[in-house]
């Protein structure tokens, strides 16, 4: 199921969340001009290398591996990856900002981001191949819409049923299926070769970001939904 809108409206512009998106299409732009050696080289050198980050984390040293980190988030590893994660982010994020307020949702999506790396790096200490993508501060995204906006209905498209259009679904449901999904093949992973990825995606780090997201609501979610009931009143001038 693709998710395509959503019911509620934010009151208040995402400046945020299209500055993210704006930002993950610029650098994916970017990669669309480096040769296939010169990719690897930039993939390499701002993904997230499990190994590395663990060595770092023992002997701390330089700032590379750390900001790995928050510079991976803005990288994709193909039309797809960068096509699925906006479109997530572009449904589901401006009601989550509008809750939050623009710098606190920044926050939160950062901190969603850390969460699903250190579980993936957390379940697989020794890989080597770079992980990179949006997808675990999206999924801490997914995972506090969840909590805030539980009566919340989406607009998906089924890819064999196209021409029947979008179905209204309950966003809770599509979370929990989505989140359900993560979690069952994070743990079909384990027994693979590359642990906790499989197929070229970190499952943990999905699972890492949703949990992270929802041990944030569920510590500042009273003044977020406080937030959404009551919108800020600001101040106006006239002459």
């Amino acid at each position: 199921m693709i998710p395509v809108s959503d019911a509620p409206r934010s009151r208040t512009f995402p400046f945020v969340n299209i500055a993210l998106i704006i930002a993950s299409i610029a650098v994916f732009v970017y990669e669309l001009t480096l040769d296939p050696l010169h990719l690897d080289r930039f993939v390499r050198e701002n993904g997230i290398v499990s190994a590395h980050l663990i060595d770092w984390l023992q002997y701390p040293s330089g700032l590379e591996e750390p900001a790995s980190v928050f510079t991976a988030m803005f990288i994709h590893g193909g039309w797809f990856h960068l096509i699925g994660n906006m479109l997530f982010l572009w449904v589901f994020g401006d009601n989550v900002e509008d809750a939050f307020g623009h710098i606190r949702y920044l926050l939160f999506y950062l901190l969603s981001g850390i969460g699903a790396v250190a579980l993936q790096v957390f379940v697989d200490q020794d890989a080597i191949i770079p992980m990179v993508g949006a997808s675990g501060a999206i999924a801490g995204v997914l995972g506090a819409y969840a909590v805030l906006y539980p009566r919340a209905t989406v607009a998906v498209l089924i890819p064999w049923l196209w021409f029947f259009g979008a179905f209204p679904v309950p966003a809770v449901l599509l979370i929990g299926i989505w989140f359900f999904m993560q979690l069952l093949n994070g743990i079909a992973s384990l027994g693979a070769d590359a642990v906790g990825v499989s197929a070229g995606v970190a499952f943990w780090a999905h699972v890492g970001g949703f949990l992270t997201g929802l041990v944030i609501v569920a510590s500042v979610g009273r003044y977020a939904r406080r937030r959404r009931r009551h919108p800020v009143r600001r101040r106006t001038f006239e002459d």
